[in-house]
Order: C-alpha cells, then sequence, then structure tokens
C-alpha cells in the first residue's frame, strides 16, 4: 500500500492544501483518508484536499512524500487521474 501526498502548496479558502493519492485503487485512498481522520467531503474527483496543519498526520501515517509532477504522474500511470470535465466512473 502505497499512498503519495505533495507539498501543501495550493491555497485556497484562507488555507495552504495538500493532494493526497493512491496509485493502487480508489478504495485504497478512501481506507487511508479515513484512517488520518479526512472527512469524505475532502474527495474531489481523484484525490484527497488535506489541509496544511494535517499533512504530517498524512506522513506519519504511512503517505509518501512526492513533488506535485510527481504525484501527478503517478495517478496517471495508474489510470486514476479524474481531470474536471471527465466524468468519475
Amino acid at each position: 500500500m502505497t499512498l503519495y501526498i505533495d507539498p501543501p502548496t495550493w491555497p485556497g479558502h484562507g488555507r495552504m492544501w495538500s493532494h493526497l493519492v493512491s496509485d493502487v485503487s480508489f478504495d485504497e485512498l478512501h481506507a487511508f483518508a479515513a484512517s488520518i481522520g479526512a472527512p469524505p467531503r475532502a474527495f474531489e474527483r481523484d484525490h484527497y484536499d488535506i489541509p496544511s496543519d494535517r499533512y504530517a498526520d498524512a506522513v506519519a501515517g504511512g503517505a509518501v512524500e512526492v513533488g506535485s509532477k510527481e504525484l501527478l504522474r503517478r495517478l496517471t500511470e495508474a489510470g486514476l487521474r479524474r481531470p474536471k470535465g471527465r466524468p468519475a466512473s
């Protein structure tokens, strides 16, 4: 089981955010997110939005720190990328 998280460099709602993804399955991603206390509403198409103050929790839980480009590459290669405008299957 490998989950990946990019640095909290994405601004929104007065906070900075990271993206948490799996390169295996959405089931794995949802289970991990629940284990670190991420609410279901934090899931957006193919990733969880994780606020900067919860970044360390994700890493302590086992998420691997990678850059944003590496995170996107792994997600795309796994066939789990769901860009905006493409319906979720």
